[in-house]
């Protein structure tokens, strides 16, 4: 549990630190994720940090989506982001978190654990998405990018139709490659 744990704040932190750097004039600019803006992709993350917590504490699928707020950054982004954060960090150091069964929108009952592999996945890809559409550090901690690629890389032929990670595997780039760049491969995104 404590790696576990370990690798969510690495994850959290690699965020945060790139969401520090975000100039004022940045907060509008387009994503890797094309749906959304350097704003609506914080907002993401603050939602999921709220949501992950939500899930925890027992709430139902309906009660999870229903606790989503568009606008989650309010004036200070960065605090919203830290709050949210210590807040989902929190709920899963709790005794027996991790073993709790939680209730996810979109992926249905699953357990605490699997939801926190989630949850450090997203921040973590979402760290790199956030440093490209503002030309920060793409570099991503190779302990958590080890992890998440532990845990996705039996879903590679899966992943196209999950939708959550584009069109998945490019199938060119080969396993001598970096471990960064094929998980932002097998992610679906393009470096």
């Amino acid at each position: 549990m404590a790696d576990e744990l370990t690798n969510l704040q690495r994850a959290i932190g690699g965020f945060g630190a790139r969401l520090r750097e975000v100039g004022d004039d940045q907060w509008a600019l387009p994503t890797p994720c094309s749906e959304w803006t350097v704003r609506e992709l914080a907002n993401h993350l603050v939602n999921g940090g709220y949501m992950a917590e939500r899930m925890l504490a027992g709430a139902t699928a309906d009660e999870v989506v229903a606790g989503f707020d568009p606008d989650a950054l309010g004036a200070s982004p960065v605090a919203a982001f830290e709050a949210s954060s210590a807040a989902e960090a929190k709920a899963f150091a709790a005794p027996g978190a991790l073993d709790r069964i939680v209730h996810h929108p979109g992926a249905g009952d699953i357990p605490g654990s699997t939801l926190l592999g989630f949850i450090t996945g997203d921040n973590l890809l979402h760290t790199w998405d956030l440093a490209r559409a503002c030309g920060l550090d793409e570099t991503l901690d190779p302990q958590v990018v080890a992890a998440t690629w532990a845990a996705l890389e039996p879903l590679a032929p899966m992943i196209p139709s999950i939708g959550v990670f584009g069109s998945g595997p490019s199938g060119t780039v080969g396993a001598d490659a970096p471990m960064q760049v094929r998980l932002l491969d097998l992610s679906g995104r393009r470096p």
